[in-house]
């Protein structure tokens, strides 16, 4: 088994995203903190996203194999959830205000000797690829519809003539706030947030590594960029494909000189004009 990490900064202040690399227990994946609506900076400066995903970072790559023993994946990421609350509640946190909260998305991988776990909550992806060329999507997208709505109110921006990417994100801040009430909802998306009820909201399971070359695991930095905004779809494959010809530090490199040339976010439709991009690629030895 090869294990391959990046993790890259992009135009904010801190990497608000975190690599997951357990090998005692082999396991491996990514964090996207998300900063909270109410400014809130830890000792070192440190935002709220950041401490987020750095909790539940901490917590995952604590855990040995006798911790895990009679639990599975996703129990592990529940009491992950339960270690942000705690953290979040010493720094004097309105638990009840949810613009206060700090937040993460995830997605992390447990390798056995014939299958795989998997849990996913947020915007993190993981792929499967197979020894005949097929690419499996593993997870869900599960802000890719609320995304999709921002980006609409920044294409109509555009359309209106607005120039500037301060003077879009002023047009989109008043839906991004709307979507915090949102969160681990029907109506809205998935992230560890502290809440209880991000727990029902985790995703998890199990697949077999039958014919399985690799695993690819990414923050939603490395999605490949699109020149308009798209109702939802599975574009996971796409990106595995440009990992495959250019190598997992050569697309990255890539994706960031494209975003360098955009720094309006008018071709490609973005909030930042470079988010934090992480990534986990795993590959197993034929057998």
């Amino acid at each position: 088994m090869n294990i391959q990490t990046l993790t890259l900064k992009g135009t904010a202040e801190w990497n608000e995203d975190a690599l997951v690399v357990n090998p005692g227990v082999s396991m491996y994946g990514v964090l996207d903190g998300a900063t909270s609506l109410h400014p809130f900076r830890g000792p070192n400066g440190e935002t709220g996203g950041y401490l987020a995903s750095r909790t539940i970072q901490q917590y995952l790559e604590s855990l040995q194999a006798e911790d895990l023993a009679g639990i599975d994946l996703k129990e592990a990421v529940v009491q992950a959830n339960v270690r942000l609350r705690g953290k979040m509640k010493e720094a004097g946190i309105d638990l009840t205000d949810q613009a206060a909260l700090w937040t993460s998305a995830l997605a992390v991988v447990r390798v056995h000797d014939r299958y795989i776990d998997y849990a996913q909550v947020g915007d993190c992806m993981i792929a499967a690829s197979y020894a005949d060329g097929t690419i499996r999507t593993v997870s869900r997208d599960q802000v890719a519809h609320i995304d999709y709505e921002s980006k609409k109110i920044w294409e109509e921006g555009l359309r209106t003539g607005v120039q500037t990417r301060e003077e879009l994100w002023e047009l989109v801040k008043p839906r991004i706030r709307g979507n915090k009430s949102r969160m681990n909802t029907l109506s809205g998306y998935s992230v560890l947030s502290g809440q209880p009820e991000a727990n029902d909201f985790i995703e998890y399971g199990r697949i077999n590594r039958i014919q399985l070359q690799s695993i690819l695991i990414v923050s939603d930095g490395l999605f490949p960029p699109k020149t308009s905004a798209q109702p939802p779809a599975d574009g996971i494959g796409e990106l595995v494909t440009l990992i495959k010809e250019m190598s997992l530090e050569g697309y990255a490199k890539w994706l960031m000189n494209l975003e360098a040339e955009d720094k309006e976010c008018r071709k490609y439709p973005r909030f930042k004009v470079s988010d934090d991009k992480t990534a986990v690629l795993i590959r197993f030895d034929a057998e």
